[in-house]
């Protein structure tokens, strides 16, 4: 029997978060998407958390999904994180174990950085690096916005090309690509003669410099970097040295998955989050690195 989420809006500073919410017990697990989904990605992975005991979070990020999209407000990392944060503490949550999906990841990163007594665990899946920020497959939203400008210009869906493009790259099996009911339900907040703009806009939002002065070294919860194996548009050498960057960091590949992990492997993901759900806390005595 599917599982129903909960949903909430949740204050967040600029705006108000959408939020889906599954499970009503004392673990709590934050799921964050990435770039060009929204907290639909989770709807796999979030029901099978709440069975195992475990309370799953799946905010749209501010901009994204259902959420707001205020006017002039920012949507790079480091605003995503702030909105983050601020929903986080409206909620009245502990630490949490957070888990970011691409963009989704360098948010969660930097929110662990920023703020590490709100994250016991990160678990960080195929995520954008402070060296690959925006990751090439979204850095060629605008040479797709130009080759598709007519699609894009005749339709009323608006950003229906350029969703289509995105998720193809990001999809495990791209000999197939996504299922043309799934590209519809990504692509329902960027309907209208709008959503290729607001797409692109937050595209050009994915700023280096966010990242740029990231401590990972402040990260001294465990984390876990999971990297698809047919990920292309990440650099697999970026991935294994991010988690070595960790204190308390580790590397696992999953197979036959490519960024959409959550899509192409929910059940595997959901077995691991729920096992470093039932870990103790514990904090690794590696010393930080000298600056």
């Amino acid at each position: 029997m599917r599982l129903a989420p909960d949903l909430l809006r949740v204050p967040a500073g600029a705006g108000a978060l959408h939020v889906a919410r599954w499970g009503h017990e004392t673990r709590h697990v934050v799921l964050v998407h990435g770039f060009g989904t929204h907290g639909f990605v989770w709807r796999h992975v979030g029901p099978t958390l709440a069975r195992a005991g475990v309370v799953a979070w799946a905010p749209d990020l501010l901009g994204h999904g259902e959420s707001d999209r205020p006017r002039d407000a920012e949507f790079g990392v480091a605003a995503q994180a702030d909105a983050l944060q601020r929903a986080l503490a409206a909620l009245r949550l502990g630490a949490v174990i957070l888990v970011g999906l691409d963009f989704g990841g360098a948010v969660a990163m930097r929110l662990a950085a920023s703020d590490p007594d709100r994250v016991s665990h990160l678990v960080l899946v195929n995520p954008m690096t402070p060296r690959a920020l925006p990751s090439a497959d979204v850095a060629a939203l605008p040479a797709d916005a130009a080759r598709l400008a007519l699609r894009i210009g005749q339709g009323v869906l608006g950003a229906a090309p350029l969703v289509e493009a995105l998720l193809a790259r990001q999809w495990g099996s791209p000999e197939q690509g996504p299922p043309s009911a799934l590209v519809a339900r990504y692509l329902a907040p960027f309907a209208g003669r709008d959503g290729a703009r607001h797409l692109l806009a937050l595209g050009a939002a994915l700023d280096r410099d966010d990242m740029a002065e990231l401590d990972l070294g402040a990260v001294v919860c465990p984390v876990l970097v999971v990297r698809g194996e047919r990920e292309r548009w990440l650099d697999a050498d970026d991935h294994s040295a991010l988690a070595a960057a960790f204190p308390a960091g580790r590397f696992e590949t999953v197979p036959g998955a490519g960024r959409l992990v959550p899509e192409d492997a929910p059940d595997w993901l959901a077995e691991r989050i729920v096992t470093i759900a039932r870990e103790r806390r514990t904090l690794v005595g590696k010393a930080r690195p000298s600056r």
